[in-house]
C-alpha cells in the first residue's frame, strides 16, 4: 500500500481540491470545477493561507491529492477560554472511498486540534449525507447541537 502523507495545502493543490469538493451529489451543485479554476478560489485560498487559525491539509499518496480538509481554530471566552478545531470540507476522492484513508485523515486532523490545544472537536454534515453521519459516529462525534444557517446572497 502507498504511504498517504497529511500537509498543509499550497497554492498548486488548489485545481486538485476544488475537483475533490465538486466530486460528490452535493459538490457538483455548488462548486465551479471548469479549467482554469474560477479566480475566486485562489482568492479564498490566500485568504486562508494567510490566516494562521486556518489549516487546509491534503491528503497525497503516490504525488496525487487522494483527500482535504480544513480545520478553523476558534479561539473562545467561553468554557475558561477554551479552543475550539472546527473540521470544514471533508473530501476523499471517489477511487479511494470506504479504504479507510477518511478515517486517517479525521484521526489526523483530531490529533492536530490536540496539538494546538484545543478542547473540543466540531464539525457539520449536511442532514441528507447519512452515511457521513454514521461514519462521524463512529469515530466518536455526537450529534449534540442543532446547527442552523442563513445563507447570504
Amino acid at each position: 500500500m502507498t504511504e498517504t502523507i497529511f500537509r498543509r495545502a499550497t497554492s498548486a493543490d488548489v485545481p486538485a481540491i476544488v475537483k475533490l469538493l465538486g466530486d460528490d451529489v452535493l459538490g457538483r451543485t455548488r462548486e465551479d470545477i471548469r479549467e482554469p479554476p474560477n479566480p475566486k478560489y485562489a482568492a479564498a485560498f490566500a485568504a486562508i493561507d494567510a490566516d494562521g487559525n486556518q489549516f487546509l491539509a491534503v491528503a497525497e499518496r503516490a504525488g496525487a491529492i487522494v483527500g482535504c480538509l480544513q480545520i478553523s481554530f476558534i479561539p473562545g471566552l467561553s468554557k475558561i477560554g477554551m479552543w475550539r478545531g472546527q473540521i470544514e470540507s471533508v473530501r476523499i476522492s471517489a477511487d479511494h472511498r470506504g479504504g479507510g484513508l477518511g478515517r486517517k485523515m479525521i484521526e489526523w486532523a483530531i490529533a492536530e486540534c490536540r496539538r494546538r490545544g484545543c478542547g473540543t472537536v466540531q464539525l457539520t454534515t449536511d442532514k441528507s449525507r447519512l452515511d457521513a453521519q454514521r461514519f462521524y459516529s463512529s469515530l466518536g462525534f455526537a450529534a449534540s447541537h442543532e446547527g442552523m444557517k442563513l445563507e447570504l446572497k
